[in-house]
């Protein structure tokens, strides 16, 4: 070797070529795992396809809109024939409208008593609303001689007056005659009748209170 020379001179080596390398054949790559990276879209992600077109797609809607009001004509004939049937075995179903802030009853005199008997029923509601009122105000009288000094016993009498009075005053006379009216039964005017003149017995005891029956202190 020549001191002078270059080490670059003996051959035409560029220095800056670019050496293309293949991979060594004991080491393939592998196709899908190597050659495809995860991200978004490769074989590894789970991508949903939402159509935004149908989300709001009107026609749909009003297709979902029919199906539902198909649903509920069908509800509805249903019970509507199921009450046919119960009208048709004698069994009616009454809904409670009555008191309207907190219906406990069925009460529609205006509808379901005849023309030339509603005057006669509306006194004898009139005449039950009478007896809760008396029985509500006998609780409030009692409940201030209990406080005065008059007793326990009396108080609970009150109470008892009311709390039985009143719903079978409207189970025993009252009812049996607004169905009475209703379906002009005999039978059933007859236990109204019955019923009723005990009540009247009562009422004239309660308003008499004589002093054998509890000094006559739990009847105001």
């Amino acid at each position: 070797m020549n001191p002078d020379s270059s080490p670059f001179d003996d051959e035409d080596v560029n220095p800056f070529a670019v050496f293309h390398l293949s991979p060594p054949s004991s080491f393939p790559l592998k196709s899908g795992i190597g050659s495809n990276p995860r991200g978004i879209g490769s074989v590894h992600d789970a991508t949903v396809d939402i159509p935004l077109d149908t989300m709001n797609d009107p026609k749909k809607k009003q297709k979902e809109l029919a199906n539902w009001e198909a649903d509920l004509k069908k509800r509805e004939q249903e019970i509507k024939r199921r009450e046919d049937a119960f009208t048709r075995a004698g069994v009616t179903i009454e809904e409670k409208n009555w008191p309207p802030f907190f219906p406990i009853i069925h009460h529609d005199i205006a509808k379901e008593i005849p023309v030339h008997a509603q005057k006669l029923q509306y006194m004898a509601f009139a005449s039950w609303l009478g007896i809760v009122l008396c029985l509500v105000y006998n609780v409030v009288a009692v409940t201030v001689c209990w406080i005065r000094g008059g007793g326990v016993i009396i108080f609970l009498l009150a109470n008892i007056y009311a709390f039985l009075g009143i719903p079978l005053s409207y189970l025993l006379w009252y009812r049996p005659l607004y169905h009475a009216m209703r379906t002009d039964s005999v039978l059933k005017f007859g236990f109204f009748f019955l019923l009723y003149m005990i009540h009247i017995c009562f009422c004239i005891v309660a308003s008499i209170a004589p002093p054998i029956v509890f000094q006559g202190k739990s009847l105001t």
